[in-house]
């Protein structure tokens, strides 16, 4: 998978977090420029909205604890563009998620390298939509995967 460019990438904590804690209520918002090929990973205890421009290209994440403890990823596949070109912005956050999740992965290295039983947790994602329909849930592995 490797498609990560750790030059490229480019992380900020900010308040509530440190590098190892806390693992619950930990948020991820990654976003990219078009231009550079850069991606910025925000991490917090809150999304950071600031970061999100209005084409709402940005992937959301955070730890959640419901009986076991997964990674709940969030993109938003109607943006502000046209309706029917939903299906082509799902199209490309199906095809750039690996490199999110393996942005995130080693975006945050020092919380897996002190919490290894992390890379077993499992990553579900919200494809969601202002149409019921198109709004998706799918299981996409493992963190260890990425």
């Amino acid at each position: 998978m490797k498609r990560l460019n750790p030059d490229k990438l480019f992380v900020e904590l900010r308040d509530g977090v440190a590098l190892t804690e806390p693992i619950i209520g930990r948020k991820y918002t990654l976003t990219h420029s078009d231009i550079t090929a850069d991606l910025f990973l925000t991490i917090g205890m809150q999304y950071a909205f600031d970061k999100i421009s209005d084409l709402r290209d940005e992937v959301l994440a955070e730890w959640v604890m419901d009986g076991y403890l997964y990674l709940y990823v969030y993109v938003y596949v109607d943006g502000q563009l046209d309706p029917a070109s939903s299906a082509i912005r799902e199209e490309i956050f199906r095809r750039e998620l690996p490199l999110a999740l393996e942005a995130i992965r080693y975006g945050d290295r020092y919380l897996f390298k002190s919490h290894p039983y992390l890379d077993n947790a499992s990553i579900w994602v919200c494809f969601g939509s202002g149409n019921q329909e198109n709004c998706q849930l799918e299981h996409w592995g493992y963190l260890r995967e990425y």
